[in-house]
């Protein structure tokens, strides 16, 4: 990574300490479009570019609507090419609080029975066939190799190689002092499209998506359904369908900003539309574990396994989808406390019930761990304390 994406991290980190800090300036990016189509419908006929810039021009509309004083900024507004580089460049530029990538999901071959939605913030690099990341390379690669369609995509992208494995390497922990956050809209944006016309959620996922890696902010990669599903596709290819996405990515943003900055919609007062009163049934009854615990909460042990209760204060070090050990050299000699979300695990030190002594131990642990934060433990839920 070059020294000024590092800067930028770092700048950004401290900016998102300050309480007095707004959700200002949010960037909606349609995956695809010029030559690059993205996946397309099994007759050709559908293409991924069509609809993402569908539903991010919707998703633009109803956030300037409900919040004239944000301000939108999509990464392309017509069917022309954008590189990977210059999305999240666009996103730096503008000092964005937060980055929203579209896609529409695919799979090798003739497979139709592959269906629902998922939702992704930059992750870890982890063994080959091991955690999530085994899981989802198919899909990464296949959003990844679009810069293959850019001249000298080498020198772009120093040396990354879409195909080749070890180049994911490199991106580890590189979006480190941005995960909390990303969770969170993740984590609303799981719960807020279970309600709309795809209802079956394939949970949050920490993945290498290039597009993720450079932005400054934190940021996430919806997608949103897969074509070649001929019940997603209907959803994907319809009016009704695409309002209901953009409508769930909507309240997932509403929510999101209301926990940033204290701010809701001009139109707040007006009764919750269907789609949020689906969500909670639809976050109840999911089969999905990570999903169900993503709704309910947090589930709270430390990494041996014991219980956590009562209100408390702690520095979080880090958010992983691997399980760790508690002598893991990782924590240097601190004994942590893992909070469960979903399929993600929170690993907490340095707790104490007092507020202040807590703050104390925090600036030490900084000296190690630069991008470390401190945190408020209320039973089993974890919040970003201001």
């Amino acid at each position: 990574m070059s020294l000024s994406i590092l800067s930028g991290l770092n700048t950004a980190s401290a900016q998102s300490s300050s309480a007095s800090l707004k959700l200002s300036t949010v960037v909606i990016d349609p995956g695809h479009g010029g030559r690059d189509a993205g996946c397309s419908s099994p007759d050709g006929k559908i293409l991924e570019k069509d609809i993402v810039l569908d539903i991010a021009k919707r998703v633009a509309g109803k956030i300037k609507a409900g919040y004239p004083d944000v301000k939108v900024i999509m990464t392309r507004d017509s069917d022309k090419g954008v590189e990977l580089q210059e999305r999240a460049e666009i996103a730096n530029r503008n000092k964005a609080n937060l980055f929203i990538s579209i896609h529409v999901n695919s799979v090798e071959g003739k497979k139709t029975s592959p269906n629902g939605y998922s939702v992704h913030i930059l992750g870890q690099y982890t063994s080959k066939n091991r955690d999530l990341y085994a899981v989802n390379m198919d899909v990464v690669r296949r959003e990844n190799s679009v810069i293959t369609l850019e001249d000298d995509f080498t020198t772009k992208y120093e040396g990354f190689d879409p195909s080749d494995e070890e180049s994911y390497i490199f991106m580890n922990l590189m979006q480190n002092a941005f995960l909390e956050q990303s969770l969170e809209f993740a984590q609303q944006l799981d719960k807020s499209l279970g309600g709309g016309p795809i209802r079956n959620s394939r949970g949050i996922s920490q993945d290498p998506f290039l597009v993720l890696w450079r932005t400054a902010m934190p940021s996430v990669l919806i997608e949103c359904g897969f074509l070649p599903n001929p019940q997603d596709r209907e959803a994907l290819n319809s009016e009704k369908g695409r309002e209901g996405i953009a409508s769930g990515i909507y309240e997932a943003f509403r929510k999101y900003k209301k926990g940033y900055d204290g701010t809701d919609a001009v139109d707040s007062a007006e009764p919750e539309k269907e789609v949020g009163r689906q969500t909670e049934k639809a976050a109840k009854g999911s089969a999905d574990a990570g999903s169900a615990a993503a709704a309910s909460g947090d589930n709270a042990r430390s990494a041996s396994g014991k219980a956590a209760t009562g209100v408390r204060f702690g520095t979080q070090v880090l958010v992983s989808s691997k399980v760790m050990k508690e002598d893991d050299p990782y924590f240097l000699g601190y004994t942590p406390e893992c909070f469960d979300v979903g399929k993600l695990h929170k690993y907490i030190i340095g707790i104490d019930s007092d507020q202040d002594e807590a703050r104390e131990v925090l600036k030490k642990i900084r000296k190690k761990y630069p991008d470390a934060f401190l945190v408020k433990i209320e039973g089993s839920t974890v919040s970003i304390c201001k």
